[in-house]
C-alpha cells in the first residue's frame, strides 16, 4: 500500500510526457512549409491569430489554405481552440475545418482533403 502514491506520481509523470505535450514553433514548421512549396503568408482579419503567443501564419496551398495558429503551451493551444470555437456562428461547421495537434490548431478554408492535412502536420516542427 505505501508504494500506490509513488506508482501514481510515476504514471502521471509519464503521461505529461506523452505525444500529446509536443510543442511546435512557428519559424521552424513555416520554413519546412515554405520549403516545400506553400506560400507563406500573414493571417489578415483573424484576430484570433493575431493575440496567438506562439505565432501564427497563413499557408497557401494549391486548391485551399489554413491558418496555422501557435500557443506557448498546450494550454495556450486550448485557449485558441476555444476561442475559435466561441466566435463562430452557431450555422458554421468549425469542427470541419479546425484541427489542434499539441499546440498547433489548424484552422482551415475548406474542409482539408488527407493529404493537405498530412503536408501540414509532417512540417509542424
Amino acid at each position: 500500500m505505501k508504494r500506490l502514491p509513488l506508482l501514481l506520481l510515476l504514471v502521471l509523470a509519464l503521461a505529461a510526457c506523452g505525444p500529446g505535450a509536443k510543442t511546435y514553433t512557428a519559424s521552424r514548421t513555416r520554413l519546412c512549409l515554405a520549403a516545400h512549396g506553400a506560400k507563406i503568408g500573414v493571417p489578415v482579419g483573424d484576430i484570433v491569430a493575431s493575440t496567438a503567443t506562439g505565432g501564427a501564419f497563413r499557408a497557401q496551398l494549391t486548391d485551399n489554405f489554413v491558418t496555422v495558429v501557435f500557443g506557448a503551451s498546450i494550454g495556450d493551444a486550448n485557449n485558441i481552440n476555444d476561442a475559435y470555437h466561441h466566435f463562430t456562428g452557431k450555422n458554421v461547421g468549425i469542427n470541419d475545418v479546425l484541427r489542434q495537434q499539441g499546440n498547433a490548431v489548424m484552422l482551415w478554408h475548406e474542409h482539408p482533403q488527407a493529404a493537405d492535412l498530412s503536408f501540414i502536420t509532417a512540417c509542424l516542427k
